[in-house]
């Protein structure tokens, strides 16, 4: 019986290590982002008059020779444009989403009330050259790899450094598919906890990182407020996953950030700008 037990025990840590296990072959290309700060959605501040994931933002991140974190949908008529929320609400005081309307539409909104407008990923591209490294979100509105297969198609002709990252593992796997050599961030936090509305098992399964197994990250992106967990700690400590840490908004969070973790997502209030 006891012989069966432990049996039972050691099958169960081998799946769960299985299922959290990333890929660690191409750890000596991760070296390369290792201490890298990422302005989250550019170097944005909405006091400043320079709203979040706006080409003024990209500008002012590349100038202080920062990183750039930011986020894609697809279009409805098949393009890329850069812009974070689910909805227009907050950011363009419209209704409706990213999703269900064409570029041409969605680029004639304002952000935040000011001057700038959504920019398509080949522009925000065109305006980095390669200068500073960016962290793709990829924001899939559902099981659709849609979105995957058009942004890489634009950064296939790009020859700077970037990697990718997202929630979904549906996006993480297709990138391990169809483009292996991209570097693909699995994003998590403690869902269970902040994303009530949503399937309880998807959450737990997201926030103990479950799922790694579909998508098979090189890095893992956490909300630091939510670290550590178990699953986390044996990523760090056992496997050596690199992990970039998100959002960094204060100076002891950024000063934690960079002293525990490989990579940094910020952003800087007003006063620090």
């Amino acid at each position: 019986m006891l012989i069966a037990c432990i049996v039972i025990l050691v099958l169960i840590l081998s799946l769960y290590l299985a299922a959290i296990a990333p890929d660690s072959s191409r750890r000596e290309r991760m070296e390369a982002y290792r201490g890298t700060m990422f302005a989250h959605r550019g170097y944005h501040c909405k006091e400043r008059g320079i709203p979040e994931n706006s080409m003024a933002a990209f500008r002012a991140a590349v100038k202080k020779d920062y990183g750039i974190e930011l986020d894609i949908h697809l279009t409805s008529d098949n393009q890329v444009i850069v812009f974070h929320d689910d909805t227009l609400n907050r950011v363009c005081r419209k209704k409706g989403t990213p999703e269900s309307l064409p570029a041409s539409k969605l680029r004639r909104l304002s952000l935040l009330g000011t001057s700038e407008h959504m920019p398509l990923l080949e522009e925000v591209l065109t305006l980095v050259d390669g200068r500073v490294p960016i962290l793709i979100e990829l924001k899939m509105a559902d099981r659709s790899t849609r979105l995957c297969e058009r942004a890489y198609q634009i950064l296939e002709k790009y020859h700077g450094p970037y990697l990718i990252q997202s929630f979904n593992p549906e996006g993480l796997k297709w990138f391990r598919d169809h483009a292996p050599h991209v570097l693909r961030g699995q994003l998590s936090s403690n869902l269970v906890k902040s994303s009530p509305d949503k399937p309880w098992l998807h959450c737990f399964l997201a926030k103990h990182l479950l799922v790694d197994f579909w998508g098979r990250p090189d890095f893992i992106s956490y909300k630091m407020a939510d670290l550590p967990t178990l699953s986390t700690t044996i990523l760090r400590k056992f496997f050596g996953t690199p992990f970039a840490v998100w959002t960094l908004r204060s100076r002891k969070a950024l000063k934690e950030g960079i002293q525990h973790y490989d990579m940094q997502i910020f952003e800087k209030s007003p006063e620090i700008y």
